[in-house]
C-alpha cells in the first residue's frame, strides 16, 4: 500500500467540473458525500485495480460525472450506474444514451435490490462511496448472498482502516472480522483531498477486496458468529469470560480447546478464534453432518414400488432409483426461498437449489419427510401441500420427486454443515436466473422448477 502521487501527468476529467456541475444545476451535498474526483490517471489507476475485461458484469456506486465510468464503458460487457442524484442519473443517461451496454439506475445504495443482479453470474463492484453512507452501502452489496465476487471501492481512511486492521489494534474490532470472514482485503493506496472537488476534509484509501472461496473456513454459522462479536466487542478492552454467552460451556475448558488464555479479550483474537468459537458453540445437532453414508432409504423399481432398503452411499454409487423431496417455501408476497447448499454437501454442493429437499428414510412417507426435512434445514413447521410427482430420471439423481408448497416467511434457522446461505426471490427473477444461468442450480432443482412453472402455466 502507498501514498498516490499528490500530482500525476494525467488529464484532468473535466476542465471546469464546477462549471459542469453549475450547467447540470448540482451543487455538491456534504451529506449526500459528493466529493468529485477530478485526476483523470488517479480514476484509471482505480479502474485498472478491478482487473475487470469484456466478459465481466461491472456495477459502479456513485457514478457523478463518469469519473471511473470513461474508464470502464466499451470495456466491459455491461455496466451498471447506481446514481442517487436525480440530476446526474439525468446527465449520464443522456450521455450514454444509445449504449446498450451501460444501464443507468437512479436508486439509493443503500437499498439497492441485487437479487435481479444474479442472474449475469459474478459481479464485480467499483465505487466512491460516499462517507456518510459507505458502511451500510458495503453491507448491502457485499453481505452474503451476494453476486458481487470483486471490489475496488475508495473510503474514508478510518474506515478502511477497520477493514484491514490486525489484532491488538484500536480498529480492529467487528467490522474487521464480519468483513474478513468472506473477503480478502488489500489497501492499494491512499488519496489525498487534492484529486477532488470539493476538498474532503480527510484522506480516502482506495481498497480491494475478493471473495473467499468456501473451502478455506470450515462452515459457520453466521447469525451466531456476529452474536458472539457483538457480546465480545461491546466492551473491547473487557475480559471475555463474563461477556460470552456460552451457556452451560465451562470457559475454561473452552479456552483450553481454543488454545487462548482465560483473561483473552476480543481485540486479541484473530479470525480463526472468532469462528473456532462460534463452531464450538453452535448447538445444532447437524452442523457437522450434511449426510451419512450409512442412512438407510427404499430402493423402488420403475413404478416407484419399494423393492428392499440399501444405504445412501450403496444407492448414489450403483445409481439405484430411490425417492426424494422438495419444498417450496413462499412468503407472503408469493416470493420462493432458494437455498445455496453447503460446500459439504454430496451433492450438488454450492449450487442453488429448492427450499428444502432430502430423502425419506425407509419406511418414511413423502410428506413426513417433506415435514422433517423443513424443520431441519429450515427451523420450521408448516402445513404442507403436494402438488406434483416428478418421475425418476437422469436429472433428478434417478429420484421419484415428491413436491410439496408452503408459506412461510422466517426467519429460518439452518444448520451450517447444509446450508450456506439463502433468498427470497420473485418468480421473474428466477425464471430470469434459470435461464441465464441453469449451472447456478442444482439438477433437481431445476426439474421442480420446470415442473412447477408448468403447471402453473396450466393453471
Amino acid at each position: 500500500m502507498s501514498n498516490f502521487p499528490r500530482k500525476s501527468n494525467g488529464s484532468n476529467i473535466n476542465s471546469d467540473v464546477r462549471g459542469l456541475l453549475d450547467r447540470i444545476g448540482v451543487c455538491p451535498e456534504k451529506s449526500m458525500g459528493q466529493n468529485f474526483l477530478t485526476d483523470s490517471s488517479v480514476a484509471e489507476s482505480i479502474v485498472m485495480a478491478l482487473n475487470a475485461d469484456q466478459d465481466d458484469i461491472v456495477v459502479e456506486i456513485g457514478p457523478g460525472l463518469g469519473a471511473l465510468t470513461q474508464h470502464l464503458a466499451g470495456k466491459v460487457k455491461r455496466l451498471v450506474l447506481v446514481e442517487f442524484d436525480p440530476k446526474l442519473a439525468a446527465f449520464l443517461s443522456d450521455y450514454y444514451d444509445g449504449n446498450e451496454a451501460v444501464v443507468i439506475v437512479h436508486a439509493d445504495a443503500t437499498k439497492f435490490d441485487l437479487r435481479p443482479l444474479f442472474q449475469y453470474g459474478p459481479i464485480k463492484l467499483i465505487g466512491n462511496l460516499p462517507y456518510s453512507c459507505a458502511g451500510e452501502i458495503m453491507r448491502r452489496f457485499l453481505d452474503p448472498p451476494t453476486p458481487v465476487v470483486a471490489a475496488v471501492l475508495m473510503l474514508q481512511k478510518e474506515v478502511a482502516d477497520r477493514l484491514v486492521a490486525h489484532p491488538r489494534t484500536k480498529a480492529y474490532g467487528r467490522l474487521t472480522l464480519l468483513t474478513r470472514a468472506n473477503w480478502k482485503t488489500e489497501e492499494l493506496f491512499v488519496l489525498p483531498s487534492d484529486p477532488f472537488y470539493p476538498k474532503p476534509s480527510v484522506e480516502s484509501t482506495v481498497l480491494r477486496l475478493i471473495s473467499r472461496s468456501k473451502h478455506e473456513f470450515d462452515p459457520f454459522d453466521r447469525v451466531l458468529f456476529d452474536r458472539l462479536l457483538r457480546c465480545g466487542f461491546a466492551q473491547r478492552r473487557k475480559q471475555l469470560k463474563k461477556r460470552m454467552p456460552i451457556g452451560d460451556r465451562n470457559w475454561s475448558d473452552l479456552c483450553g480447546e481454543l488454545g487462548i488464555t482465560i483473561s483473552a479479550r476480543a481485540e486479541e483474537l484473530d479470525l480463526e478464534d472468532w469462528l473456532a468459537m462460534t463452531r464450538l458453540l453452535d448447538n445444532h445437532p447437524l452442523k457437522n453432518h450434511p449426510q451419512s453414508n450409512a442412512e438407510m432409504f427404499d430402493v423402488v423399481d420403475a413404478e416407484n414400488v419399494v423393492t428392499g432398503q440399501k444405504s445412501r452411499g450403496e444407492i448414489h454409487a450403483l445409481g439405484l432409483l430411490h425417492r426424494a423431496v422438495h419444498v417450496f417455501v413462499f412468503n407472503k408476497l408469493g416470493e420462493l426461498y432458494l437455498q445455496k447448499r453447503s460446500v459439504l454437501k454430496d451433492c450438488a454442493a454450492e449450487l442453488w437449489g429448492s427450499s428444502a429437499s432430502g430423502h425419506p428414510d425407509a419406511g418414511e412417507s413423502y410428506h413426513d419427510a417433506a415435514k422433517r426435512e423443513m424443520l431441519e434445514e429450515l427451523g420450521v413447521e408448516g402445513q404442507l401441500e403436494k402438488i406434483l410427482d416428478i418421475d425418476a430420471c437422469k436429472e433428478t439423481g434417478w429420484e421419484f420427486v415428491s413436491l410439496f408448497i408452503t408459506e412461510n416467511g422466517g426467519p429460518f434457522v439452518s444448520p451450517c454443515s447444509e446450508v450456506e446461505t439463502g433468498v427470497f426471490m420473485s418468480i421473474d427473477q428466477i425464471s430470469g436466473w434459470v435461464k441465464n444461468r441453469p449451472r447456478d442450480f442444482s439438477s433437481g432443482f431445476l426439474s421442480c422448477w420446470e415442473s412447477f412453472m408448468a403447471l402453473d402455466k396450466k393453471a
